[in-house]
């Protein structure tokens, strides 16, 4: 009898040492990491650990990711509940794997780029720094994001995985997640605004305890935007600006509230459909756009097409438009790394003030004498 209480006294005792381990998250809101214009994340700072919520990863999305984000020591003494958290990661991460370009200039910008092991796609890659720690062997290739090489990724045994959904979960990131590999849905993409897009560079600054490095370069690049916005309100005239291509029948271009639609806003011209309502991109006719663009001074961003020949060969109806006749039509896509990634869709999304200074430059050339477009270039013959 007596031993059989003595027994009851150490498994009560355990288990209440182990319930004293589980730690839920606080929300005390005066230690949340300050946010501007991201509204797809949120950071609690609870001391020897962070909880980062993922509310946005991706468009339309119902499910909401929390992951703990805790120093070593705080590891060694508390366990956090595994149904309440989708993942567990060290604050001294050594090796990570982002899953889309636009994470690169991140790490980089954060000096942090020494721990990126393997990427989905290395040739996508534009960045040279990056480009030569591939060369070198030191990061490996993933195959591809919808499908990546698990063998390969568990040989270079990341801390975390940095991966992103387009319309839900991604089931190779499910199967990693079962390797004990922590896998965070990254919903940048997602965000709203261009500056809200930059300001995940804060997302990176709390994985890599950098938190006041990732503020401060935030910092600058929102200044250096609204610097240039300032001095487009400088211009004597607005032009008129088309936007966009078709695939097959349909042309696309940039919605009224769309993050492209507001550079050219920004810029202080005349985008023809900055009045349209909605994010995303317009659907419309040949003639819908035709009409109303035929005599537009610039064209924007011509989809993926190079020269005026291969807009030309693909279809002659774009030659009637005044900006193609005049020779004024400007893309990103000639702008790419050695291996032919477009070094917009890589920088771009981390630098909208250079998007907009490139902008102004084709639209009000006078304002910024001294700046060399960094993106857009005008289309080739």
């Amino acid at each position: 009898m007596r031993l059989s209480v003595i027994l009851l006294f150490l498994v009560v005792l355990v288990s209440c040492k182990n319930e004293s381990k589980l730690e839920i998250p606080q929300t005390n809101q005066s230690n949340a990491l300050r946010l501007k214009y991201a509204t797809g994340f949120s950071v609690i700072d609870n001391g020897g650990y962070k909880v980062l919520t993922i509310s946005k990863p991706w468009p339309k999305s119902n499910k909401t990711y929390k992951y703990i984000i805790a120093s070593n020591e705080t590891l060694s003494k508390m366990t956090f509940p595994s149904d309440f958290y989708d993942g567990v990661i060290s604050d001294n991460i050594k090796n990570i794997v982002v899953t889309s370009t636009t994470h690169i200039p991140a790490i980089e910008l954060l000096g942090v780029e020494q721990s990126l092991v393997g990427f989905p796609g290395t040739d996508y890659i534009s960045s040279e720094k990056t480009r030569t720690r591939i060369d070198n062997g030191e990061i490996r290739e993933l195959g591809k994001n919808e499908g990546i090489n698990t063998e390969v990724l568990l040989e270079v045994n990341p801390d975390v995985v940095i991966g992103f959904g387009v319309d839900g979960v991604n089931k190779t990131f499910e199967t990693i997640k079962k390797a004990n590999i922590p896998v965070i849905y990254h919903g940048g993409w997602v965000e709203d605004s261009a500056l809200g897009k930059a300001e995940w560079i804060k997302f990176f600054g709390v994985l890599f305890n950098k938190e006041k490095e990732a503020d401060s370069i935030f910092n600058t690049i929102e200044k250096n935007y609204f610097e240039a916005k300032a001095i487009a309100k400088n211009a004597i005239s607005k032009p008129k600006i088309l936007s966009g291509a078709m695939t097959k029948d349909i042309w696309h271009l940039p919605n009224g509230n769309s993050p492209e639609a507001q550079f050219m806003v920004d810029a202080n011209v005349d985008y023809l459909w900055k009045d349209s309502s909605g994010n995303g991109s317009l659907s419309l006719s040949f003639e819908a756009v035709f009409n109303k663009a035929k005599n537009a001074d610039i064209w924007l961003s011509p989809s993926y097409y190079t020269s005026f020949s291969q807009l030309e060969k693909v279809n002659a109806l774009y030659t009637n438009f005044s900006a193609f006749k005049n020779k004024s039509v400007y893309t990103f896509s000639n702008t790419t790394g050695k291996t032919g990634g477009v070094l917009y869709y890589e920088l771009g999304i981390a630098r909208p003030d250079l998007v907009l200074k490139d902008i102004i430059k084709i639209c009000h050339p006078e304002l910024l004498e001294e700046y060399t477009p960094y993106f857009f270039k005008p289309l080739e013959d």
